[in-house]
């Protein structure tokens, strides 16, 4: 597809003065990343950081009519030009977007501070090489963790439980540690704790506040499983079809977009924890009366041989060749994890 597809700029002597605009697909509606950051940072940031020369629509890629799964293949083929893409849907079609997000890889957010800036130079070439993408940005929502509606000290009395998960490699964690996953969507969440269908659930400490998972449930830990990276890029010849003097601007509003949602996702981390325990400290949720399950040093230890028994291997199986190269290469060797087993 053209630029011209993409970039509207006005006929004539005075398409200098006119902006160009751009549609961008942003992440997930209704949640603070979406409402509180991306929305905002496009249709007001963008025109002031730019002089006035770049607008931009954006709407969230579920109210789009997309399907995380095609993302990636519709930005190779500039049908969206600019978009966020949850890591954890587009590696249904290629698991080796998963390296940075595997469970149980980062039980806290300076962990997964770390393993992103390990693997970013990794996903960037590979975005590039393979679907004609240049990344921008890498996203988190807050952690998500293990909700039960009866009580728990930790992952080892998961054994026995049947657990909401969300994605393969949850499922595969759940199953090593003796419980028995089921995917169920996150709008059924509740639902399906209050029935007894499941016994407890993986979800996020602040989205499952929301929701009123702390109405149903009485313990919840703070160890994260998984997050929910996404990453924000541009398909290439959109991207180099701006001029430069909009594309230095823009990409350091991205830079800075990056950082704002990086902080907010860790302070939402603890409020949801503050507020499900009904904790003076809580901001954004609702008080609840649960209790906060702290991980033990057994819980770490599990967690490390879980990585290199399950998690790791599995996803390597799934991956192929290309996966057993790159964590050989860049995740055996991250703190807390070199014995990691690649085959």
């Amino acid at each position: 597809m053209a630029a011209a597809g993409w970039l509207a700029l006005g006929p004539g002597p005075a398409a200098a003065e006119t902006p160009i605009q751009i549609e961008v697909v942003g992440g997930l509606a209704s949640v603070v990343q979406y409402t509180r950051y991306e929305e905002p940072f496009w249709t007001r940031r963008v025109p002031e950081i730019t002089g006035g020369r770049l607008r931009a629509d954006i709407a969230p890629f579920d109210r789009r009519g997309i399907r995380g799964q095609e993302m990636l293949p519709l930005m190779r083929l500039g049908v969206v030009p600019f978009g966020s893409v949850l890591l954890g849907l587009a590696a249904a079609e290629e698991p080796e977007l998963n390296a940075m997000d595997l469970p149980g890889a980062s039980p806290d957010i300076e962990t997964l501070r770390a393993t992103v800036a390990r693997w970013r130079p990794h996903l960037e070439a590979l975005l590039r090489e393979r679907y004609g993408v240049e990344l921008l940005a890498v996203f988190t929502y807050p952690a998500q963790v293990v909700w039960c509606r009866q009580a728990f000290s930790g992952l080892t009395e998961l054994s026995g439980r049947r657990v909401r998960t969300s994605s393969v490699g949850q499922s595969e964690l759940v199953t090593a540690l003796g419980g028995t996953p089921v995917v169920i969507p996150f709008a059924e969440v509740v639902a399906a704790v209050r029935s007894g269908v499941v016994n407890c659930a993986i979800t996020g400490t602040l989205s499952g506040n929301a929701i009123g998972l702390h109405e149903v449930a009485t313990h919840v830990s703070r160890q994260a499983i998984s997050w929910g990276l996404s990453v924000f890029g541009a398909n290439l010849d959109a991207w180099e079809a701006l001029p430069e003097a909009v594309r230095e601007p823009l990409r350091a509003g991205i830079v800075e977009l990056e950082r704002e949602i990086w902080t907010a996702a860790g302070e939402e981390t603890e409020d949801g924890l503050a507020c499900n325990a009904g904790l003076p400290s809580c901001r954004q949720g609702r008080p609840g009366r649960m209790a906060v399950v702290e991980p033990s040093a057994a819980d770490e230890a599990l967690r490390r041989d879980l990585l290199a028994r399950t998690v790791v291997p599995s996803w390597i199986r799934r991956c192929g060749p290309a996966c057993a190269e790159a964590w050989g290469r860049i995740g055996a060797g991250a703190p807390g994890i070199a014995a990691v087993r690649s085959e």
